[in-house]
């Protein structure tokens, strides 16, 4: 992977995502990609909206063009994301539906579900999230009607 190819990345978990995060955080570190961690940093029991907002901030003004946000289940930190306008937060458990995201709905902000995803399929998600383009055509007059 080129890092030259994928913007800086926005990351963030909850205790239940930590060990995955940390995992992604050696790979991107490995790779040389450019990441701005958010917490939570440690195993520690603490509530995923503390750190979903201020990395879903970070994407919403452009600080970095991407996120990934990892919890338990990847629900609460997608809800969580969801909530600032222009962040549009996918829950992805495979390639395939990363894939979907970032070319028919545009999506800045990978959400993995830590306790449904090993650490090998979590790397093959966050490569296909970051190097998938959005298609355009069709899909940008529906992601223009999101906004409320």
């Amino acid at each position: 992977m080129n890092p030259d190819d994928v913007p800086p990345v926005a990351i963030c978990s909850d205790h239940a995502g930590y060990e995955l995060k940390e995992f992604i955080l050696d790979w991107m570190t490995a790779e040389k990609i450019e990441f701005t961690n958010f917490g939570t940093y440690s195993p520690d029991s603490c509530d995923y909206a503390d750190f979903a907002h201020p990395m879903a901030e970070a994407v919403e003004v452009g600080e970095c063009p991407v996120g990934i946000s990892i919890c338990g289940s990847g629900q609460g930190m997608c809800i969580t994301v969801n909530k600032h306008q222009g962040v549009r937060g996918a829950l992805c458990w495979d390639t395939n539906i990363a894939a979907l995201a970032r070319q028919h709905n545009n999506a800045n902000v990978l959400c993995l579900p830590a306790r449904f995803v090993d650490k090998e399929t979590a790397i093959e998600i966050v490569k296909t999230f970051l190097t998938t383009s959005f298609d355009g055509g069709r899909h940008q007059t529906r992601i223009e009607k999101i906004p409320v």
